[in-house]
């Protein structure tokens, strides 16, 4: 008999939808006796959206231009402001999750979002406090307070050892604190196609045997990227790029037309991350955890940007490549001639190289398993 599983994402961003489409399908292909509903929590929250009813869009499409836009300066005090909000309605998103959950109660409740975990929590004991609830982090690291880990009768799932920590400050007990080896990816990056890396860079337009930027900011693209292929130019070694720039069509046009002194080939949006990271050689983006993560699974260094735009949850994810010498971190993309430059020495990129494919996270695949434990286990029997 199939049990229901509901996964909860929203689209602020594209990690939290591609974390639980992932579960789902490794869930799916290990043969799990479960119906798994996949359900936008943005939709369900709907009617008390402030921004959607003044001015037509959801707050996740905000978020989302915000991104595209680079307009991340001051998101600390921004967060603060949300969280203000958040406490302020929490009643009313109790209520609005109340009465989903009581038209079908599933047996296990995932949360792969941040900022509502206390509201989901609280809604689903008043339908079945027999329900298990567990949030699975998809950031590196918490941003306390009452960002992802909270302190109540539920699991947590963590990929570092920093997330596990935290989650133990906050007061949780051990048995509801699980570690996984990182972040949820796609199965597509355990399985990339073997490609003939010369041939398909010349049929891309590329050169066989350039060193290979692959610059990446996440489905929404960013303008960032503009600057970045310019500074590219400005190298004194030889390299090439591809420019993956999401749904910004505005951007990748503007990409497209523009006279870069190094060959180049620019994409929209893809599902095709893991056949790009394998044509190219080192990756240069935000330092978001889903992207980090797919490099160093294709075994890509990277480089990155840390500095008063970075967003707050992202900056741990800096430290955690600087530990591991996983690439470069620059305090700003003007500075990333020289990175590059230094990227691109004789040694260094095989010695970042190496440390990438130290790497292994089979965190999707060790999910399921701790899915299937707390089913049988129930909520945890303790008091916080």
């Amino acid at each position: 008999m199939s049990r229901q599983l509901d996964l909860l994402f929203f689209d602020a961003g594209g990690g939290h939808r591609a974390a639980a489409t992932a579960l789902k399908a490794v869930a799916e292909r290990q043969g799990r006796p479960w119906q798994i509903r996949l359900v936008n929590f943005q939709e369900l929250l709907d009617e008390i959206d402030l921004l959607k009813r003044y001015t037509g869009r959801r707050i996740q499409d905000f978020y989302n231009l915000m991104l595209r836009n680079n307009w991340t300066l001051g998101m600390s005090a921004l967060l603060v402001l949300f969280h203000r909000i958040v406490r302020l309605y929490h009643p009313e998103q109790v209520r609005l999750l109340e009465a989903f959950w009581r038209s079908s109660p599933p047996e296990l409740v995932v949360s792969l979002i941040p900022h509502f975990n206390r509201a989901m929590f609280e809604a689903l004991k008043r339908v079945d406090p027999k329900i298990p609830f567990v949030t699975i982090l998809t950031d590196l690291a918490d941003y306390p307070p009452h960002f992802w880990i909270e302190r109540q009768a539920q699991y947590v799932v963590c990929g570092t050892k920093r997330a596990a920590e935290q989650a133990r400050e906050i007061g949780l007990a051990p048995e509801q604190i699980y570690e996984v080896s990182g972040m949820i990816l796609r199965p597509q990056f355990f399985e990339p196609p073997l490609v003939d890396r010369a041939s398909e860079r010349r049929r891309l337009g590329l050169e066989p045997e350039l060193p290979t930027a692959l610059v990446l900011f996440g489905g929404e693209g960013s303008a960032a990227m503009l600057r970045i292929a310019q500074r590219l130019g400005k190298v004194r070694r030889p390299l090439q790029a591809i420019f993956l720039c999401g749904r910004n069509q505005a951007l990748a046009e503007r990409l497209r037309r523009s006279r870069l002194p190094y060959p180049f080939r620019v994409e929209g949006f893809t599902v095709e991350i893991p056949y790009f990271m394998q044509l190219a050689d080192f990756f240069i983006g935000k330092p978001g955890p889903g992207s980090i993560s797919e490099a160093l699974e294709m075994n890509l260094p990277v480089v990155v940007e840390r500095n008063a735009w970075t967003m707050p949850q992202e900056r741990y994810n800096t430290e955690w490549v600087r530990e591991n010498g996983f690439g470069l971190v620059v305090p700003s993309f003007r500075e990333l001639t020289r990175a590059v430059e230094q990227l691109l020495e004789p040694g260094n990129l095989e010695r970042y190289r190496a440390a990438a494919r130290g790497v292994s996270n089979r965190a999707v695949f060790e999910i399921p398993d701790i899915l299937e434990e707390v089913m049988l286990k129930g909520p945890p029997a303790v008091r916080l």
